[in-house]
């Protein structure tokens, strides 16, 4: 079995595979302590690989060095595409993995994979498994941090899925502001990519996706856990 491992800014997803297929997934908060030994043990590991934005917990590092095949993402790994991004040394490990996923699932073929986390970030690999870059956006949270922020009275409000075109107070307001703007945000930026590539499959994934997703007009495909399919992916092809 396989383990595939990301740490974000605040929560931790772990992965089970047999081979490519995903058999069960588990999120902690990063401030609590995994009993990863115990993880490895039931599921009977052998391969892992970790990817993680912060610096990787001492804890989790020495149970995973002990399995017969171990990996940490980084820029210089084997990859299972063409990384045409100029500087590799600063890409996101997130977004490698979402690019990874989307050569796994539809190979040969046009993939805009749009990530909604802390930031929203839009990841095109076209039909020739060529990873060309995209662009980065603020999130969601990262919004209604800025407004709050930036100004002297508005407040800082939780993310919540209510927003009509009309807010009659301020926190009604200020979602709106955050959600509209951001769904027509990502399809007028699809609607670029649509006249470069009409043949194109549109994947949108991420914690804040599902707030995202039934607000947009072109058809796309919500696929949860994206990243960890990736890991895997990744994991497999330098096996």
């Amino acid at each position: 079995m396989n383990l595939a491992i990301d740490i974000g800014n605040t929560r931790t997803k772990i992965g089970i595979f047999y081979q490519q297929n995903m058999s069960t997934v588990m999120t902690f908060e990063n401030s609590e302590e995994i009993n990863l030994r115990e993880i490895v043990s039931n599921f009977d590991i052998h391969k892992s690989i970790i990817s993680s934005t912060i610096e990787i917990p001492v804890y989790m590092t020495e149970v995973l060095e002990e399995l017969p095949r171990h990996m940490i993402l980084d820029h210089q790994v084997r990859l299972p595409f063409a990384n045409l991004y100029s500087s590799k040394e600063t890409l996101g490990r997130d977004r490698i993995a979402l690019v990874a996923a989307a050569q796994a699932k539809y190979p040969n073929q046009n993939n805009l994979v749009i990530g909604c986390g802390t930031c929203i970030t839009f990841n095109f690999i076209n039909a020739k498994n060529e990873f060309l870059g995209g662009s980065i956006h603020p999130g969601l949270k990262m919004r209604l941090q800025a407004m709050h922020t930036f100004t002297g009275k508005l407040p800082l409000i939780p993310l919540e899925n209510k927003a009509d075109l009309i807010g009659n107070d301020t926190k009604s307001n200020m979602l709106t502001g955050v959600l509209y703007a951001a769904g027509k945000e990502i399809d007028e930026i699809i609607d670029e990519y649509l006249v470069k590539f009409p043949e194109m499959n549109i994947i949108i994934t991420g914690g804040d996706a599902d707030l995202l997703v039934y607000r947009l007009k072109n058809e796309i495909f919500a696929i949860p856990n994206f990243t960890l399919i990736g890991l895997n992916h990744i994991l497999e092809y330098n096996a």
